[in-house]
């Protein structure tokens, strides 16, 4: 049996009760060594087979898990944040089936979330975006054409950027050219949740020089929006004036 399970964003204790307890059965643990906490390592069991996948191709990754289904042996595959967002998941997950090995995901907290805490932010404001964009910009690895910055950057709405601190002086462009004013609210958070996290904030206009002042050049997401301004509406679900299922509006005094 081979588990995906998602580290969290960085903090070990923001892993799931779930992945934990797979972390202190497993077999075999494979992770991402290069993003993942090593704290969680420190919970497997005594004789546990550790590899950090850094180093490692898809197709050795995969003969790893082989070998410890054919001797009866669990695996966790560790990924940083939750696997589902660039978590390279789906190859693995075919190449499994090929070999009709049975796998489970458990999901994990997206350093996307983890962002938004640090920021003390909620990406989904009434009157301002109910929309959340994630998504990265082009660099060595294309995106879709029309998933071009400018072209999402035109909904005006939450963007939540990965992989993309090494090109802010482009990603500042694209993101005016779709229609973001220099002044939109934007923020770096680096390294979400971690012991070490940074939170700088800025505009859309200052993202580069923010990155250049700090040393900032990866592990960071970039956040857009006017979710990081001062304006919005209250909701609607607390409002005394708006009637819901479980709750009747408030009848005002004459």
């Amino acid at each position: 049996m081979v588990y995906f399970v998602g580290a969290g964003s960085g903090a070990a204790d923001l892993i799931t009760v779930r992945g934990q307890k797979l972390l202190t059965e497993a077999d075999v643990i494979i992770y991402a060594g290069s993003l993942v906490n090593p704290e969680h390592l420190e919970i497997a069991k005594p004789g546990c087979e550790i590899h950090d996948s850094a180093s490692m191709t898809l197709e050795e990754v995969i003969e790893v898990m082989k070998r410890a289904e054919g001797e009866g042996k669990m695996t966790v595959r560790l990924h940083t944040g939750d696997p589902s967002i660039y978590g390279a998941i789906r190859e693995q997950m075919d190449l499994l089936d090929e070999g009709g090995i049975y796998y489970d995901v458990v999901p994990g907290v997206s350093s996307a979330f983890g962002a938004a805490a640090a920021l003390k932010a909620e990406y989904t404001l009434p009157d301002v975006s109910q929309t959340v964009i994630i998504t990265r910009m082009a660099g060595r690895t294309p995106v879709p054409e029309k998933e071009e910055i400018s072209l999402l950057a035109a909904h005006q709405a939450t963007m939540v950027i990965f992989l993309s601190t090494g090109l802010l002086e482009p990603l500042r462009e694209r993101l005016l050219a779709g229609g973001y004013q220099k002044d939109t609210p934007a923020a770096i958070v680096y390294k979400a949740t971690w012991p070490d996290e940074k939170v700088f904030r800025g505009t859309v206009d200052t993202l580069p020089q923010m990155a250049k002042e700090n040393g900032i050049t990866k592990t960071a997401l970039i956040l857009v929006g006017d979710f990081l301004g001062d304006s919005y509406e209250r909701s609607k679900l607390y409002d005394p004036a708006f009637t819901h299922e479980f709750r009747e509006a408030s009848k005002t005094e004459s």
